[in-house]
């Protein structure tokens, strides 16, 4: 198993200045510097195909082939789904030893809007099954790849991917030294309202780009439980809304089950919902209280995940107002296996502990569980809503200058992530004040653009030849 090489020194306290930490930073880019920063591994060894079909063991095999076709269907989606290629590669690279809480997925299409308990629509990372404590420049390097392989997608130029991921670099470099600048508070309150950035971005933005801006937050703030009542559900004979059937995406608990099993399941979700209860803040359990359990499906989300466990629970308060919960299951995090850090007997833990250091604002009703499935297997599932203000940015219709925004929006939320869960004086002494850094990130993201590329091309072969069995896209 491969470690991040190029240890560092022993770690300054948390206790000491912020000079002597800011000193710290600054020497270990004399031990890793940016040109090494910016090299990929590409040796013979590398088997990423090998690695997701590793994965394969623990989901659900009837899904595994949907995983595949989604990857399947561009470089991007490819990248997406490829978190555990990305972190053996990195694993295999000079590490600076600068740890944080790291999103271990930080890509373009795992950030976005959401809505704060304060009724604010906030751009954050909104996915964290991956988080894990390590090397800082993990998650930049995640992100700026994704830039540079969706650049090609959209079939920029390279100096206009080049453009792009350099300004994306110096967003987080220059947020970094920002954060480093003020106190423990205004760190930790630190995030970006969208409303205000929209106002912000103004004067930069066409009428067209403005106009389509505009509308993701609108359908944002209309996604929500009612829309997705709306959406997901059908009254059966007896006036009760059911969730609908669209297979293999959405599939209600009595289509999984016999019937007698479906009402045991029905059983053991209440149960869960019990055992979550406990991990909310009382005043949030005060609130879940006021609905009651509908039903359940089954869903197929993301890109990555496809084949974890992941269920959609429809509550109903006093008034038939809905509550709509997602219940993912996670998994130990795909860093886990390359870094020295935590065990944890519950992963779903792991997820919410990681999301509430990294987001400013948490969903009122991020919570956790752990107990056995309905094949007897115990697993751990966090909870959420499923909808609550939720928006992403449509990455293949972007422009290049468009694009360079949403660059400089995300590595700005994630440098403030960064600097709430480590020591933000030893990355901002790390980074400088030059662009160097910036163009080691350009250099390291067009190089592996070129080899998801190849990664994502060898996908594609093992499909045609058969080694590996795709389902056709589906959404």
């Amino acid at each position: 198993m491969a470690r991040p090489h190029s240890a560092a020194e022993p770690r300054v306290s948390e206790r000491a200045g912020h000079t002597e930490r800011t000193e710290y930073g600054a020497r270990q880019r004399d031990r890793v510097s940016f040109e090494a920063l910016a090299t990929v591994d590409s040796g013979d060894d590398r088997d990423p195909l090998g690695l997701l079909e590793s994965q394969a063991g623990t989901r659900l095999p009837e899904l595994v082939p949907v995983r595949y076709g989604r990857m399947a269907s561009s470089p991007f989606a490819f990248f997406r789904g490829a978190a555990l290629v990305m972190a053996d590669d990195l694993a295999r690279t000079p590490s600076t030893g600068l740890h944080t809480q790291l999103c271990g997925d930080a890509h373009l299409s795992n950030f976005g809007l959401f809505a704060t308990p304060e009724r604010r629509l906030a751009f954050d990372v909104n996915d964290f099954d991956e988080t894990y404590p390590g090397p800082f420049e993990w998650d930049v390097k995640r992100l700026v790849a994704s830039l540079a392989v969706a650049g090609r997608d959209n079939g920029f130029k390279t100096k206009h991917r080049h453009r792009i991921v350099r300004a994306c670099s110096a967003e987080y470099r220059e947020t970094i030294t920002y954060q480093a600048g003020l106190g423990e508070l205004p760190v930790w309150y630190a995030h970006i309202e969208a409303a205000r950035e929209m106002a912000e971005l103004r004067e930069v933005l066409d009428a067209s780009t403005r106009k389509r801006v505009a509308k993701t937050i609108d359908k944002a703030w209309g996604r929500d439980s009612a829309h997705a009542l709306s959406k997901l559900t059908t009254t059966d004979a007896e006036g009760r809304p059911r969730i609908v059937s669209m297979p293999p995406l959405i599939v209600p608990v009595e289509e999984l089950f016999t019937h007698a099993d479906a009402d045991q399941v029905h059983r053991t979700m209440t149960k869960r919902l019990v055992a979550y209860r406990a991990t909310l803040q009382p005043d949030r359990g005060f609130l879940l209280d006021r609905f009651d359990y509908v039903h359940a499906a089954r869903k197929v989300v993301g890109v990555g995940s496809v084949g974890t466990r992941c269920w959609i629970v429809l509550l109903r308060g006093a008034g038939g107002d809905p509550l709509f919960l997602q219940a993912k299951e996670a998994q130990p995090s795909v860093l886990a296996r390359y870094l020295d850090g935590p065990s944890y007997t519950n992963q779903a833990e792991r997820v919410v502990t990681g999301q509430r250091l990294m987001q400013a604002a948490s969903d009122i009703f991020l919570g956790w569980q752990q107990g056995p499935d309905a094949d007897g297997v115990p697993r751990d599932f966090y909870i959420r809503q499923l909808r609550d203000g939720k928006g992403s940015a449509e990455i293949e219709t972007m422009s290049p200058d468009l694009m360079a925004l949403y660059g400089r929006l995300c590595a700005r939320v994630l440098a403030q992530a960064h600097a709430r869960g480590g020591d933000r004086f030893a990355l901002a002494g790390y980074l400088g004040s030059g662009d160097d850094f910036d163009e080691a990130m350009a250099a390291f993201a067009e190089d592996y653009a070129e080899q998801s590329a190849r990664d994502h091309a060898a996908l594609l072969r093992a499909i045609s030849d058969g080694r590996i069995i795709a389902a056709p896209v589906s959404e």
